[in-house]
């Protein structure tokens, strides 16, 4: 009875206003009452105690005050409204691929670009859980970490395990990019995207990177490119006698490459400078690439007047049995 969501005809509630002046009115009305029987003296009376029904015999008003207000809510049509929603999510599938060539231990970053990449990766990730990611890395050669999935806590520990050295030095932009198109080509989600990262120029592996930038292209892949590394030189720890040094080395990336990448594809080239810089990439890309999401909403209304009239009708029902059976009045 007490689950109302809405009121169908709310006007009717106005008849509450009523019950104020109708109790106004009932005490006005016995304080000037009198007796209908006149006694020349009441010592004949003294020592007999009230009876109850004297005081009970205003519950009648009572229940009538009652009865009212049930109908005033009964007739205001109170409702409940119960809400059912199908929610229907379609994920996009990522590719994360990450250049893990030596010169990606370079201290432009903090601590390094190796790590600031996984970093951010993986922020980038936890903030997408309706979609299934894939890792790819890639240096002289490339291959697949973590084919596509939705358990983003197992990508993250294992993004802990990626490092340089793992695979043949060098930078294959070509493999890394063909390996990724390779975990999409079969995939039937509503946006596919390779996020490629990497900071020096192809050198390296078997494949083309037009080429594989064409087979994307093909599948319906969007590349994001960036490249990451400051401008002129940076820091780069060198083994040498006297323990690990650092010397400054040119940075080279093959921008142009990359944006032509990114433009084949439909996706953009971004140059990462900085750690906040190449947040903010990912924060664009985010941005960018949204899952979609279709929300279908049935409501449905029901009426909660009943309970309201019947006990109302309970209630008109007992004051006419008691003021006509119990507090029958004789003349």
């Amino acid at each position: 009875m007490l689950n109302i969501d809405n009121w169908a005809n709310p006007e009717y509630l106005y008849i509450l206003l009523v019950i104020p002046l109708l109790i106004v009115w009932y005490w006005f009305r016995n304080k000037k009452s009198t007796a209908e029987l006149r006694f020349s003296g009441i010592q004949a009376f003294d020592g007999i105690a009230p009876s109850p029904k004297t005081w009970l015999i205003h519950g009648l008003f009572v229940l009538r005050i009652f009865a009212i207000s049930l109908i005033a809510v009964a007739l205001a049509r109170p409702q409940s409204i119960s809400t059912k929603q199908n929610v229907h999510i379609e994920g996009i599938d990522i590719v994360m691929s990450i250049d893990v060539s030596g010169s990606m231990l370079a201290r432009d970053f903090k601590p390094d670009r190796l790590e600031a990449a996984k970093e951010v990766a993986a922020e980038f990730i936890a903030k997408r859980p309706n979609d299934r990611v894939s890792l790819v890395i890639f240096s002289g050669e490339a291959f697949t970490q973590v084919p596509l999935t939705t358990d983003h806590q197992m990508i993250t520990n294992i993004f802990s395990e990626v490092k340089s050295g793992m695979i043949e030095d060098g930078t294959a932009i070509g493999d890394g990019l063909a390996t990724s198109v390779s975990r999409l080509q079969n995939s039937d989600a509503i946006s596919k995207v390779i996020i490629l990262i990497t900071d020096g120029v192809n050198n390296s592996g078997s494949v083309d990177p037009i080429s594989a930038a064409e087979m994307a292209h093909m599948f319906g892949i969007r590349v994001y490119t960036i490249g990451i590394g400051s401008m002129g030189t940076a820091p780069y720890p060198v083994q040498t006698a006297f323990g690990i040094q650092m010397q400054q080395m040119q940075v080279q990336i093959d921008e142009e490459l990359l944006e032509k990448i990114a433009g084949m594809t439909g996706g953009r080239y971004f140059r990462a400078d900085n750690n906040k810089k190449l947040k903010e990439i990912y924060k664009e890309i985010d941005t960018l690439e949204k899952s979609k999401i279709d929300i279908q909403e049935f409501r449905k209304k029901h009426e909660a007047f009943v309970p309201f009239a019947l006990l109302a009708l309970v209630l008109f029902t007992l004051e006419i049995i008691l003021r006509y059976v119990v507090f029958r009045r004789f003349p």
